[in-house]
């Protein structure tokens, strides 16, 4: 397995591309995937110019933006082509106002409609599942985008959202191994939020470390491995925040993020020199 590059979201962090590059810098990381989102510094209002000089400054930082988490219009998509950005992630929410599959149908009519702009930038859409009422498994996203050129549009596996959904690691990689261009390493678990006195139980989903959740990274990585996956590893950098107050935010998810770059390099470590470049 030769040496996979490894990223962090940068969600957590809504400071200035300069001071994001300083800051990640010292992590051990190739690279970031970026929010172009609202009330961040790339946005996508400015998204042809700033992507772009995001792109030249990290890399006077030794980062490369491997992905953007942005909706994928023609601009975004033609942003990214210019900066050098290989994948624009997604969610895709379920509208059961309509339905699972009329919502699943009006998704690939949208992203038939961006192939055009997605080859003449080189740039591909990639589907990450999302448990709820979002396309949610590695089955699901195969439903969505099975049928499109992985060259445009392809599959961001979450392994932690397949391990709430209760895919199995090596299953949910088989199932989108044909359209597979990133993994999301992040890890959750269901916590109850009532007693046995109430008259039915209460759930939530709380966010932690990779050793500590519902899915196996050591798992998910032995399956990679084995298969010789070659592309970028995301490490999403979402936790909760203990109190109950949502999720950890800028410089609170740091250590957490750290420990979980350590693990992930320990269990890929294994696997460096052993071979299979596909993927």
């Amino acid at each position: 397995m030769n040496r996979l590059p490894m990223t962090i979201f940068t969600k957590p962090w809504k400071c200035s591309i300069e001071e994001l590059g300083e800051k990640l810098s010292v992590l051990g990381v190739d690279g970031i995937e970026l929010p172009v989102r609202p009330g961040y510094p790339v946005n996508p209002d400015n998204a042809l110019a700033e992507l772009p000089r995001a792109a030249r400054t990290l890399a006077q930082w030794g980062l490369k933006i491997y992905s953007v988490a942005a909706d994928p219009t023609e601009a975004v998509i033609e942003a990214c082509g210019r900066a050098g950005v290989p994948i624009v992630r997604v969610c895709e929410r379920i509208d059961m106002s309509i339905g699972y599959q009329a919502s699943v149908d009006a998704i690939k009519r949208r992203y038939a409609a961006l192939v055009p702009a997605l080859q003449k930038a080189s740039v591909k859409i990639g589907l990450q599942n999302h448990c709820g009422f979002f396309v949610g498994s590695a089955a699901g996203t195969m439903q969505v985008i099975g049928e499109f050129d992985p060259e445009q549009v392809g599959a961001v596996l979450d392994v932690a959202h397949c391990g709430l959904d209760g895919e199995p690691e090596a299953m949910a990689i088989d199932i989108v191994w044909s359209h597979l261009c990133m993994v999301n390493f992040k890890n959750a678990f269901r916590l109850r939020t009532n007693g046995p006195e109430a008259e039915e139980a209460a759930w939530r989903i709380y966010w932690t470390t990779g050793r500590h959740g519902i899915a196996s990274w050591r798992k998910s990585v032995e399956v990679l491995a084995a298969r010789g996956y070659a592309g970028p590893l995301c490490l999403p950098a979402e936790y909760s925040d203990p109190s109950g107050r949502g999720d950890l935010t800028g410089d609170a998810v740091l250590r957490l993020v750290q420990d979980d770059i350590a693990y992930l390099k320990s269990l890929l470590s294994a696997y460096t020199d052993a071979g299979g470049n596909g993927g």
